[in-house]
């Protein structure tokens, strides 16, 4: 016998459950005792993960056009998707055109550089005979109210469901609330990395609250949660990155001296983010929401595109990955610990191969439970990897994801502090050697 739920109920129910965890995820400083097990090893394949989604949502996005509309619309959503993720990757690299423009205005098109596109390619179809295409455009309301037919206010009557299927939606709030923690701190971690040099560190308790907070909100309003921060947030740090002169002191020879060096920082601001979410404010408006049913999906489709190859474009499997492709003649230097590149090959090919395994989970029913997969991933690195692979490669590839060092380097110390705890009583019990 099928029992049917109501959906918006259960749903709000799921999302206030995952409200109230988050908070108590910051309330308890979770992010230390969690986070701090955490290698690079879990964290470039979660990464990878969002690159393939964000590629597969695209495809989809033109795939729908391909069933829906003529085969000229469709040529022209292919057109408009790659055109809106190339032009955007042309503009995030302004910064690089010196002495082109002047220097803000390279910083303000490497800032913006995929809002300027995806603002352009929307007006792109209806210029001379692009207008005469058939579109495939964004669905939108005409009116400041709820689009379904069976709701007159905003707010999910969350009452009205039984109290058994209340307790019951603690399962997947549960499974929200692990997906967005580590969602959002692996984003603070690759969004902090040394090479941005923020001021920052990598995890913070506020963010957390706050969202927890959006979450039961969404739920309040029967709309989806609003997160997901892979891969905007590396997005925007690589977005913010430039470039200062900074004197430096050198030794030369014995002698001290000042060099001027080029050296990248990320202009830590709020603007981006206030502005954003002006934006979203402003289009609620049924005035705005008729421009924004003007957007095609091809841009849609673009910027999914844009987004993945951000994310993609910084990620460490990729480039080892280039190394599989590369002969041996021409691959780095390895440190002289570690043994050959078959050690790192294997190392990426198991990450890759996770990474499809996970990706084929969230298109069946089992979508739900994949974050399980991900931390299932942090003792397998941790207690079973360094069983196969030599620790030198381990200590080559992989780090703690929060901290300084690698587990292999905490392994090393605490031997030697175990070997310096059994040697004290020995010192001690041999005449004419001093105890310490």
């Amino acid at each position: 016998m099928l029992v049917e739920i109501p959906f918006l109920p259960f749903m709000c129910w799921s999302l206030l459950h995952a409200s109230w965890q988050l908070s108590l995820l910051a309330v308890f400083n979770a992010h230390d005792y969690t986070m701090r097990y955490v290698t690079t090893f879990s964290t470039e394949i979660f990464s990878l993960l969002n690159s393939i989604i964000y590629f597969h949502k695209a495809i989809q996005e033109i795939q729908r056009v391909h069933y829906s509309l003529s085969f000229a619309a469709f040529l022209y959503t292919i057109i408009g998707a790659v055109g809106t993720m190339l032009f955007a990757i042309f503009l995030s690299t302004a910064e690089s055109w010196k002495p082109l423009f002047h220097r803000y205005l390279r910083m303000g098109l490497t800032e913006y550089a995929a809002a300027i596109s995806v603002v352009i390619f929307i007006g792109m179809p209806y210029i001379g005979e692009l207008a005469t295409l058939d579109k495939s455009t964004l669905p939108t309301s005409t009116a400041l109210r709820p689009t379904s037919p069976d709701r007159d206010v905003f707010f999910v009557q969350f009452w009205k469901l039984p109290v058994t299927w209340i307790f019951a939606a603690i399962v997947p709030g549960f499974i929200i609330t692990v997906l967005f923690f580590f969602d959002h701190e692996v984003s603070s971690i690759i969004c902090t990395v040394d090479r941005y040099r923020t001021k920052k560190p990598g995890g913070f308790a506020w963010d957390i609250v706050l969202l927890g907070i959006t979450t039961g909100m969404c739920g309040l309003l029967g709309i989806p949660p609003a997160n997901g921060l892979l891969p905007q947030a590396p997005l925007h740090s690589e977005s913010l990155m430039h470039t200062e002169r900074e004197e430096v002191q050198v030794i030369v020879d014995e002698e001290a001296r000042t060099e001027i060096r080029e050296i990248k920082y990320v202009y830590e601001q709020r603007w981006s983010a206030f502005l954003q979410a002006a934006a979203i404010l402003m289009f609620i408006a049924p005035p705005f929401q008729h421009v924004l049913g003007l957007t095609s999906t091809s841009v849609l489709a673009g910027l999914f595109l844009f987004m993945g190859e951000q994310s993609l474009s910084v990620n460490p499997v990729l480039y080892r990955f280039f190394y599989l492709l590369t002969p041996a003649s021409e691959l780095p230097i390895l440190p002289r610990a570690v043994k050959g590149y078959k050690g790192v090959h294997v190392y990426t090919l198991v990450q890759i191969v996770v990474t499809v395994i996970i990706f084929t989970v969230t298109l069946t029913k089992g979508a739900p439970a994949f974050p399980v997969i991900i931390i299932a991933l942090v003792p397998v690195r941790l207690m079973v990897m360094n069983k196969l692979w030599a620790r030198d490669t381990l200590r080559f590839v992989d780090a703690w994801a929060c901290r300084e060092g690698t587990p292999e380097d905490d392994a090393d110390r605490k031997v030697a502090r175990d070997i310096e705890m059994e040697m004290e009583p020995r010192q001690a019990s041999v005449p004419g050697v001093p105890s310490v």
